[in-house]
């Protein structure tokens, strides 16, 4: 069983997406071995919990320094075998020491079609500016903010009248297709990242 680790800092729902796939077969042979969370309150502990699956808090406030708070959480991680990182909303920017410990074993998912409306609440600022499209898009992890390669993205019609929260919902629902799906091309070898470029290999 290939094993997978996931950050979350909030309620987790696209850990539970990551979970629901691997038990039903959409990411064969594949496992979540590991939860990290820099939040004792998140959800997405308990999620973890009633899967059966491990979780360790690791808080920001016991580490001198970003980089001390990040290779806890790489050792962590390295401890239970885990071989692909997930990042679901864990609401912290990772050192350039973390990012490239797992250099192409990274990924994560951003609510907005990048590199329109990186950073925090990118449904908010499609909403705001009054884009048409939106939608989310799951790419590799660089040390940039939402700036590495683009696996893939699933579009949303922002609706007239839509309001922002209905937006984000429509989001989180593409988000829950779109990271299994990356995370199980990645897994069968068929993401090949040349420069800023990903592509998908045929099956």
């Amino acid at each position: 069983m290939r094993k997978i680790g996931v950050l979350i800092s909030g309620r987790g729902t696209n850990l539970q997406a990551i979970i629901d796939a691997c038990n039903d077969g959409r990411i064969p042979d594949t496992k979540v071995a590991l939860v990290v969370s820099d939040n004792p309150g998140a959800y997405g502990l308990e999620r973890a919990k009633q899967a059966g699956i491990p979780t360790r808090v690791v808080l920001r406030d016991d580490f001198e320094s970003r980089k001390a708070f990040d290779m806890a959480v790489a050792d962590a991680l390295d401890e239970t075998g885990v071989e692909l990182v997930c990042l679901a909303g864990f609401m912290r920017i990772l050192s350039k020491a973390f990012v490239r410990r797992y250099h192409g074993r990274c990924l994560n998912i951003h609510p907005a079609l990048l590199p329109s409306f990186p950073g925090l609440d990118g449904q908010k600022q499609a909403w705001d500016y009054g884009a048409k499209i939106s939608g989310c898009t799951v790419h590799y992890v660089d040390e940039g903010c939402d700036t590495g390669p683009i696996i893939l993205q699933r579009p949303v019609a922002v609706d007239e009248g839509c309001t922002v929260d209905e937006l984000a919902a429509k989001i989180l629902r593409e988000e829950h297709i779109a990271y299994p799906e990356a995370i199980k091309l990645h897994f069968a070898g068929r993401l090949k990242i040349d420069g800023r470029r990903v592509t998908v290999k045929p099956e």
